[in-house]
């Protein structure tokens, strides 16, 4: 059976979908033993190693949330990772914190100053991200480091702070098992076509807009 084939029998098992329930025990069984063996060929079939870009983006919030679960994933393998900030920085989150328990494996750059709201200085901004642009640009580089977290980087370059050919030839200079995450709503068309996995968070409910919530610990920091 081909990927296109397997991958057709995955979708018609509800396998990345939702799931509609079986109306008896009988049937469940026979459909779990289907999806298993479905899985099992489709596992087998893709058997190819390489870094990936991955662009977390969208209205929704869980972006820069989704790059950190990469980062404590790839520091449990004892990998090093680093992480760049492009616009958050002037405070010390608790991830920031907590990362610090694994030393010499984490490096954490906190390069913006903040909203951009609050800077109100176009020029200082885009020297900012210059700076954490050449930051990245050496982690990426590094063999050793095996993922480099981009955090809002979607922002800079939407806002025009860098231009996103720059960055997609940079994201092209790192070694071949590099992964690379790039955080932030407005993701440009050019990196998301780039990229190997692409998610949009979708704004539902939020507390802070719909029920005059503040930002709280362990939520937002």
């Amino acid at each position: 059976m081909s990927t296109n084939d397997l991958d057709q029998s995955a979708a018609e098992l509800g396998m990345g979908g939702k799931l509609a329930p079986e109306p008896d025990d009988a049937g469940y069984r026979k459909r779990m033993e289907r999806r298993q063996q479905v899985q099992k060929q489709r596992v087998e079939e893709r058997n190819k190693e390489k870094g990936l870009i991955l662009v977390f983006t969208g209205q929704g919030k869980g972006k820069t949330t989704a790059g950190l679960g990469l980062v404590l994933r790839t520091v449990g393998h004892g990998e090093r990772v680093a992480i760049v900030q492009f616009i958050k920085g002037g405070w010390e989150p608790g991830e920031a914190r907590a990362l610090k328990a694994f030393g010499d494996q984490v490096s954490w750059h906190a390069l913006g100053e903040g909203f951009t709201w609050e800077t109100q200085d176009r020029e200082r901004d885009q020297q900012l991200v210059e700076t954490a642009w050449q930051t990245a640009l050496e982690y990426l580089r590094d063999e050793a480091v095996k993922l480099v977290l981009l955090d809002e980087l979607n922002v800079a370059l939407k806002l025009g702070y860098i231009d996103a050919d720059t960055v997609i030839n940079g994201l092209r200079e790192r070694p071949a098992l590099t992964h690379v995450a790039v955080t932030g709503r407005g993701a440009p068309a050019e990196l998301v076509e780039a990229a190997d996995l692409v998610t949009e968070m979708t704004l539902i409910h939020h507390p802070f807009r719909e029920q005059g919530v503040k930002a709280q610990t362990g939520i937002e920091f």
